[in-house]
């Protein structure tokens, strides 16, 4: 088994201490021990079910649902991803602007996850959709940037430096090419239309959020 770990922007270092990243990162993890104390009724009240928004009912769970995650993997895989790519984006918008563009990113994207399966009765929870939008942020941003990476390669681990551009855009194909399967999925699994949802926000929308009197080349 093969697999990728971003963990760090090697090219640059934020210039300022990245409170917004780390408090979503908190909030995120405090949500995900009220799911463990609370169980399926407090996932089921919470989580985005698109039958329930499109019927026009509980259209606070496109927030919530957000915050929320299904497994510790799940989490911490998307956590990782976070911070490997936040701190820079919440550095060159500032912390206001970047907090009001992982939210909208994160709406827009269980958004589309919603209109590709509007009569679905599965639960959406994750941070990926607006994490993909940081993601399709730092893509246009900052798209020759160094990303050290951990490759894991059956028993063989290797640090490596992997082009932003490289990286995520070999990451949102995948996304996009998968996104049909999703429509098939009932029981659960990646939502890959709000990856490619929140990717695309990023990239068309990054531009509007960044202070350019904080764009470091």
């Amino acid at each position: 088994m093969g697999g990728l770990i971003p963990l760090t922007d090697a090219s640059r270092r934020p210039v300022n201490f990245p409170i917004v990243t780390i408090f979503i990162i908190i909030v995120n993890f405090v949500v995900f021990g009220l799911e463990l104390n609370g169980g399926e009724a407090f996932v089921l009240k919470w989580a985005a079910i698109p039958a329930n928004i499109t019927a026009s009912h509980n259209w606070i769970t496109i927030l919530t649902a957000m915050f929320m995650h299904g497994s510790w993997s799940h989490i911490l895989g998307n956590m990782v991803f976070l911070w490997a790519f936040g701190p820079e984006m919440e550095d060159t918008m500032n912390r206001l602007r970047y907090l009001v563009f992982y939210l909208c990113g994160g709406l827009v994207a269980m958004l589309a996850q919603i209109a590709l399966s509007p009569s679905s009765a599965v639960p959406n929870l994750g941070a990926s959709g607006a994490i993909a939008a940081v993601m399709g942020a730092f893509l246009v941003t900052y798209p020759g940037d160094q990303i050290r990476v951990i490759l894991i390669f059956f028993v063989f681990v290797r640090i490596k430096l992997i082009p932003a551009a490289l990286l995520i855009g070999v990451w949102f194909l995948i996304q996009l090419f998968n996104v049909g399967s999703v429509a098939t999925v009932q029981t659960g699994g990646v939502a890959y239309a709000a990856h490619v949802g929140g990717a695309i926000f990023g990239m068309l929308f990054a531009r509007l959020f960044v202070d350019r009197q904080r764009l470091y080349a």
